[in-house]
């Protein structure tokens, strides 16, 4: 028993060494000031889903891989001349090498060890931002009265109350009120340390008017052009403050209601807020959870770059992947995709940009043109567990694995003869190519990204698209500001949890004296 333990300490530390580009930030999910002690990169636990990556609901998340046991029929882009798509696929293998990556990895800037919650935040959202805002609203406000008649309630909103106001929406992503409200209510989501604040009324008032871009222009009249500027300057500031390890993934993160919240809701509220019209895509930094780029993509608005014209969804997956990664040429970043994106097209053309992938494959959500069908359909024979077979075209490595199920993996990052191991407590080490390891190993790392920091979004759910995908996107700001401060020297001076950050700097948003964290 004794040996097991240590053979499976082994290949631990082995799988360690040979990630180590994530151990920068080892620790980043903890809710104390202690070093986690847990592997982050593999999913341990006895009810863990890693042997079947199950389908989500919108078939689109990283996570969402389909088993395809027993399918029938071709799969979309297969094509019926089963010897053409063969041609240049070979079970001959051979080693490929990717080039170094040479960029640093990690904040561009020191912070000094007496930063705050605030500072932080500011690299993404600084006073200049701020000030637009209050500006912007003014403008709104004046606009709306001129036509809708005088607020006698109302006057302008100075830059410390709307500072003010976007810590009151942030506290309901750390105390989970169902309602912004609810702060000056008394019933058990009240907050009465902060509520003195600012008087509701107020609030109300300021919510009512409350703009990043208060008029239309006649450049930028479509889609999201109320939030375009701010989304802009806070891409740059993802940009200029943080740079990625050599390990990214491309995926939807979870930016829904909490779970708890969902099973109380009245079936009408759950069919209201399904019904979102955008979806998020981010590229993430694998080794910290740094969310480095977004993407919103409208589902029905008519946009500059008529995506909304594409009814293809892998089509319109490829161009959404082509956007998120166009700062990456030539970089020789890997990149992690799921289903929706992964295509032999789009790898090789990210290929050419000196870009590569790993990406998972199903026959019914991917494009699987030029695809060998020997390698997608289902073998007659039972597979014995860690069972795989590889095919190669050029650098391209097409796998198909067996683990309760077949995954199929399309890879030009990884050397298809190198392998690999994905250790389960009560399996025991499953035998793998060293690409089903890397996937494995750093998409568990996003998905306990997404299962933690997904609980910190703001809660305030409008109804105006642009202000939905305002507050997410300033619930990831708040998210990477605490990767950053969790990597600073003022982490080592006082150890804030994430819930701890996010109380401190709700109040020091709000001005508040004593800004020491609930513990």
């Amino acid at each position: 028993m004794a040996e097991c333990g240590r053979k499976a300490l082994s290949l631990l530390e082995a799988a360690r060494s040979r990630y180590e580009s994530l151990q920068i930030s080892d620790d980043v999910f903890g809710e104390s000031g202690d070093d986690s002690s847990e592997n982050p990169f593999y999913s341990t636990s006895g009810d863990s889903n890693s042997d079947n990556y199950a389908s989500e609901s919108n078939g689109d998340e990283i996570r969402g891989a389909e088993i395809e046991s027993g399918a029938s029929g071709a799969p979309p882009g297969s094509g019926s001349n089963t010897q053409a798509d063969e041609e240049g696929w070979s079970d001959a293998l051979r080693d490929i090498t990717v080039p170094p990556y040479t960029e640093p990895c990690g904040p561009t800037q020191r912070m000094p060890a007496t930063a705050t919650a605030m500072d932080f935040f500011q690299l993404f959202v600084p006073d200049n931002a701020i000030q637009n805002m209050v500006t912007q609203t003014n403008m709104y406000a004046k606009k709306y009265q001129e036509r809708f008649g005088r607020d006698e309630g109302w006057h302008p909103v100075t830059a410390a109350e709307m500072k003010a106001f976007l810590g009151f929406m942030t506290s309901t992503s750390v105390q989970r009120c169902e309602s912004v409200l609810s702060i000056w209510s008394g019933g058990f989501f009240s907050n009465k340390s902060i509520a003195p604040k600012m008087s509701q009324a107020r609030f109300e008032r300021i919510l009512k008017y409350f703009h990043i871009v208060a008029f239309r222009s006649s450049q930028g009249s479509q889609g999201l052009y109320k939030i375009q500027p701010f989304l802009d300057s806070l891409q740059q500031a993802f940009s200029c403050s943080f740079r990625p390890s050599q390990t990214q993934v491309l995926h939807e993160p979870l930016i829904d209601e909490d779970p708890v919240f969902i099973t109380t809701c009245t079936e009408r509220e759950l069919r209201k807020r399904k019904k979102r019209k955008f979806s998020l895509w981010v590229r993430q930094c694998t080794a910290t959870g740094f969310i480095c780029q977004v993407y919103v993509h409208l589902k029905e608005a008519l946009g500059p770059d008529g995506l909304d014209k594409l009814k293809n969804r892998p089509q319109l997956h490829s161009l959404v992947a082509k956007q998120l990664c166009q700062n990456l040429v030539g970089q020789n970043a890997i990149i992690f995709t799921g289903p929706s994106i992964t295509s032999l097209a789009l790898f090789q053309e990210f290929e050419k940009q000196e870009i590569y992938c790993c990406g998972l494959l199903s026959t019914r959500k991917s494009d699987c043109t030029g695809l060998p069908q020997s390698m997608l359909a289902n073998p007659e024979v039972p597979q014995r567990r860690g069972q795989s077979r590889i095919m190669m075209r050029g650098n391209m490595s097409l796998i198909s694995w067996y683990n309760k199920g077949n995954f199929r993996f399309l890879t030009n990052a990884y050397s298809p003869g190198m392998q690999g191991v994905i250790i389960k407590r009560k399996s025991g080490e499953i035998p793998c190519p060293l690409a089903v390891e890397a996937f494995a190993a750093h998409l568990s790392y996003i998905c306990k990204y997404d299962d933690k920091y997904s609980r910190y979004f703001v809660f305030h759910k409008p109804n105006k698209t642009w202000q939905q995908v305002f507050w997410l996107t300033i619930s990831i700001a708040i998210n990477n500001a605490y990767i950053l401060y969790k990597m600073s020297d003022a982490y080592h001076v006082k150890r804030y949890s994430r819930a701890q950050f996010g109380e401190r700097l709700v109040r020091e948003l709000l001005g508040l004296d004593d800004c020491s964290p609930t513990q």
